[in-house]
């Protein structure tokens, strides 16, 4: 990911095709170490390709990729549509539990050590 944010950056500075070394330049300016074969075959892979084409097609893809999500919503419908009685019985049967919330103190653990 590192890689691909250095060749878009050196593209938005002007470079039509960017070289090896200018990734290499951009990941070492922000202390990012450059992985040769990584970058190797991410100029590999885009040579001779139009780098906005490329992100066109791929957010093409991933609209088609199904992102979930749509099961609760359709099952509540469904709880309502089988009577009234059933949703207050099963809220009859649940015992109310206390949630403990542990702090940072009890898992040894600060974010800020």
């Amino acid at each position: 990911m590192k890689v691909l944010a250095a060749y878009l950056l050196a593209q938005l500075g002007g470079k039509e095709n960017p070289s090896a070394d200018d990734l290499k330049s951009i990941l070492a300016s922000v202390g990012a170490e450059a992985d040769e074969d990584r970058i190797k075959l991410l100029l590999s892979e885009v040579k001779g390709k139009n780098f906005a084409e490329l992100i066109a097609s791929g957010k093409e893809k991933l609209a088609s990729v199904p992102s979930g999500g749509g099961a609760v919503a359709a099952a509540a419908p469904a709880g309502a549509a089988a009577g009234g009685a059933a949703p207050a019985a099963a809220a009859k049967e649940e015992p109310k539990v206390e949630e403990k919330v542990e702090s940072d103190e009890d898992m040894c653990f600060n974010l800020f050590d």
